[in-house]
């Protein structure tokens, strides 16, 4: 039995004499199971980068997919015919002489042999069960993120499909960016997020109040110019 099962090179020469219109001669290594030992023909060498099965061989009736390593390169002389040798010619027969019967009283009789006839079984080989092809799973769409984030004051929208930018960093308003945070149910988000609006909003009333009395100041002054007049 041979074989370690195909070389890149064996690969190589393979699918170069199936394009010449010839079909290789295989053995199945141990590794194709119970038809180890058995030739076959390789009709076609499929993609390897779709299945690691890519040798197609044919085997009685059926053409199966194998990998490289369930087959190797046949011996040459595998498979031929060996030629009979034919009969020699029958010996002439020697004339045989004829006997005269003996005339012996009470001579007991010998029984005759019986002849068995040899039984001949009849060993029918099961087929090899067909492998199933490994098929390739399809790629799906990239991957889609929407960042929302917040930074100097100011909230920000930015979308990505995978290595791609399909919405740069956009402001947005505070309330906007509270609506989208409350479509996520995430307790802890949205306390984070109501917690800076509510820093801002008191930071802005401080400010607020701040100028209302810097323009009270201004007003009083104003005021008092007018009154000097």
């Amino acid at each position: 039995m041979a074989g370690q099962g195909l070389s890149d090179d064996e690969v190589r020469g393979i699918r170069e004499a199936l394009a010449a219109g010839r079909k290789p001669k295989v053995v199945f290594t141990a590794s194709a199971g119970q038809i180890a030992g058995q030739v076959g023909q390789v009709v076609e060498l499929t993609d390897p980068a779709v299945s690691d099965e890519f040798v197609v061989v044919r085997f009685g009736r059926d053409e199966l997919p194998f990998s490289p390593a369930d087959v190797a390169v046949a011996p040459r002389g595998t498979g031929r015919r060996v030629v009979e040798p034919k009969p020699e010619a029958e010996a002439v027969a020697e004339p045989v002489a004829a006997v005269e019967p003996e005339f012996v009283l009470d001579t007991p009789p010998v029984p005759v042999p019986r002849r068995e006839e040899s039984k001949v079984e009849s060993v029918v080989e099961k087929p090899a069960a067909r492998r199933p092809v490994k098929v390739a799973k399809p790629k799906g769409p990239a991957g889609l993120t929407v960042t929302l984030a917040y930074a100097d004051g100011e909230w920000t929208v930015a979308a990505q499909q995978g290595a791609k930018a399909l919405a740069k960093p956009y402001v947005v308003k505070p309330a906007e960016a509270l609506r989208m945070v409350a479509l996520v149910d995430v307790p802890g988000v949205q306390e984070a997020v109501e917690q800076i609006l509510s820093a801002e909003r008191s930071e802005a009333e401080q400010q607020a109040e701040k100028l209302r009395a810097e323009l009270a100041e201004i007003e009083a002054r104003l005021a008092e110019l007018r009154e000097a007049r």
